[in-house]
């Protein structure tokens, strides 16, 4: 099977593994324009790109893949499947034509719920116990398509974006061949998405990751890991932006009394930071500015925090 890849972060390299893996032709990659990265400001190219350049398949980049330049290319491709995982662009209807046999998309979540560029991380954001994986056929409209296969995963309250981000992944690309497969056999049909259940995942910029400790523990923490490994949430401690990695709600049985942000103590794993309704959250890993990430405890003792001060707030 001739297949034309597109795709760009990390979390779309496993479903290209699989492919390769499973012996189909991958006649090009397409993903999105190096960016400049750093504080050098230095041009980077995308994990899926250094990942093709590696295994010798073409890679193109177009700015805009709308552009009619690209028509050509692709049709003279003549893939028979396009497989597409967070590739960071909408394609025209001519580009999806060019499949043979059909447009699909890998999406990290399960359809209609959380279309959109950013799934996983409003899955967790919103506490959600279970996501999945959904195969679609891609029409011009994002994340509109039938659906042809779909797999539920469930979210642990320790998941980080990251850790779900790694295991979604690998489960997608092993749902992606099934899907082909099912496809070339006739066992699986395109079901049409409930629009009545359609919610939106939009894009995390660097502004969502700060941390408001005017809600209660259990949200903060979401927020904590829906923004691990990025962009990371952060808050202000004496002037300081510092970022916070890892964390965990303390049992509700207590309800303490006092000013959202408030240092109450050290606990076995960090340091117990009060938050709105009276619920507790530890911290158990943070990080100052241009320092290593440590946990808790070190930092406590390393600041010289004393119970019931107010250490962190909303802004500087």
């Amino acid at each position: 099977m001739r297949v034309v890849f597109l795709g760009t972060p990390e979390i779309a390299i496993p479903p290209l593994q699989n492919l390769l893996d499973h012996s189909c032709e991958v006649v090009a990659v397409f993903t999105q324009p190096d960016r400049p990265s750093g504080r050098g400001h230095k041009f980077k190219p995308s994990p899926v790109k250094v990942f093709a350049e590696k295994k010798g398949i073409p890679v193109f980049q177009p700015q805009k893949i709308r552009q009619q330049d690209n028509r050509k290319l692709i049709e003279d491709l003549q893939p028979d499947f396009l497989v597409v995982v967070a590739y960071g662009q909408i394609l025209p209807a001519w580009f999806l034509r060019a499949a043979l046999r059909a447009p699909l998309n890998v999406h990290f979540s399960l359809l209609p719920k959380y279309r959109g560029a950013a799934p996983i991380a409003h899955a967790i954001l919103n506490g959600d116990s279970v996501t999945g994986v959904t195969v679609m056929i891609m029409q011009e409209e994002l994340d509109a398509g039938p659906i042809l296969m779909q797999k539920k995963v469930p979210i642990s309250i320790n998941a980080s974006r990251g850790d779900m981000e790694y295991e979604l992944s690998s489960i997608g690309a092993g749902l992606l061949i099934e899907t082909m497969e099912k496809l070339l056999d006739g066992s699986v049909r395109p079901e049409p998405q409930d629009e009545s259940m359609v919610s939106w995942a939009p894009t995390i910029s660097k502004n969502d990751a700060r941390i408001i400790w005017n809600e209660n523990a259990q949200r903060i923490h979401n927020h904590i890991r829906a923004m691990n490994p990025w962009p990371g949430a952060y808050t202000f401690f004496r002037n300081e932006r510092i970022r916070i990695w890892s964390s965990m709600p303390e049992s509700k049985d207590s309800v303490h009394q006092g000013t959202a942000g408030t240092f109450l103590g050290i606990s076995n794993n960090g340091l117990r930071i009060l938050c709105a309704e009276g619920s507790v959250l530890e911290i158990s890993e943070i990080q100052k500015p241009s320092r290593k990430r440590i946990n808790g405890r070190e930092f406590a003792s390393g600041v010289h925090l004393i119970p019931n001060d107010p250490l962190f707030h909303d802004r500087q």
